[in-house]
């Protein structure tokens, strides 16, 4: 195995912060790590295997002898730098959702169609943090019986939003308990014991953006382009890891014991579903897994070949960094 010059833009988010744990825990045979920013961050120290590295700012040559660019650092800055990494022959994973429907452009989750990161020509996307959690959870079961239609309702943290989305629930949680005023500066709504739709643009039809990234993601990563799926999508005041509500309808019908073993066989993914405990998947639990739970499996009363279940997993790992890195290995 070689070694290979690694660049991380957007190194001082939230996401930025888990490359670096997910690269030092995976071990990812590094020959240099550089981190960037914008000009704002030059000068920030962050830590890496004991080492202190400095934080650079983000230039078109800054891909110069740089191999793989784990790119968090939104959809802009993205659009903006990421040619200039394929122009120096660096291959770009992006997290953001500037090229995830880029004809040409893979969108990949590993365990799910790793051949298509063969395709590339420069850049692979990384999909949507619900469309990873989503599909981790479904697609043992999809191999079993084709999937026909998806209902999904998401239950998503606020660390989806960065580090100011985490600090604003904590700061209005506080306020609210102190008996004082909130301050929503993030979100358009107080999310302090509050929930909502989530916060992106709805378009004619009634969907928000979240939502319409998870139908067309989901499409295009099982090249089922006239799949029928619907999505709602919701921000709830949990700090971090997101949840979702699926209902699916299967070509054919399934014993339950086969559907857990296929998703506890499916690396990635957990089986969590102790009705006699009443424990089932949380976020509490998701939190700083790689791994995706799934539980509450059980037969949809309304549908002849219905299935539902309740799925957990931290949006910042598998949802983003930890997705991105298994993309960089299989390169």
């Amino acid at each position: 195995m070689g070694r290979y010059h690694v660049a991380v833009v957007g190194a001082t988010g939230a996401v930025g912060h888990e490359f670096l744990k997910v690269l030092d825990q995976r071990n990812f045979p590094l020959k240099s790590l550089k981190l960037l920013a914008s000009k704002r961050s030059v000068g920030k120290t962050l830590k890496f295997k004991g080492e202190t590295l400095q934080v650079e700012e983000l230039t078109e040559d800054s891909f110069k002898g740089m191999d793989i660019a784990l790119f968090s650092a939104g959809a802009s800055r993205s659009r903006d730098f990421a040619p200039h990494a394929v122009k120096n022959n660096c291959i770009v994973i992006d997290n953001s959702s500037a090229f995830r429907m880029t004809s040409g452009v893979p969108l990949v989750v590993p365990e799910v169609n790793p051949q298509d990161i063969k395709t590339h020509k420069g850049i692979i996307a990384n999909p949507n943090c619900s469309t990873i959690i989503l599909l981790m959870g479904i697609y043992p079961i999809h191999k079993l019986s084709p999937i026909q239609r998806i209902i999904v309702s998401t239950y998503q943290a606020v660390s989806g939003a960065g580090v100011q989305g985490i600090n604003e629930l904590m700061d209005q949680s506080k306020n609210v308990l102190a008996d004082k005023d909130t301050v929503n500066d993030v979100f358009p709504h107080q999310i302090a014991f509050n929930l909502f739709s989530h916060d992106t643009p709805i378009n004619d039809l009634g969907y928000n953006t979240e939502e319409m990234k998870m139908v067309n993601e989901v499409r295009k990563i099982l090249h089922k382009p006239d799949m029928k799926i619907t999505a709602s999508c919701v921000r709830v005041p949990i700090v971090r890891a997101h949840s979702e509500s699926v209902n699916l309808e299967l070509e054919k019908k399934l014993s339950l014991d086969d559907v857990r073993q296929a998703i506890d066989e499916f690396d990635g993914a957990k089986v969590v579903d102790d009705r006699e405990k009443n424990y089932f998947p949380m976020p509490m639990d998701a939190d700083g897994q790689d791994d995706v739970l799934v539980g509450r499996i059980r037969y949809d009363l309304s549908s002849e070949n219905g299935l539902a279940l309740f799925i957990a997993g931290d949006q910042i790992l598998k949802g983003a960094a930890l997705n991105a890195v298994q993309i960089a290995e299989l390169l």
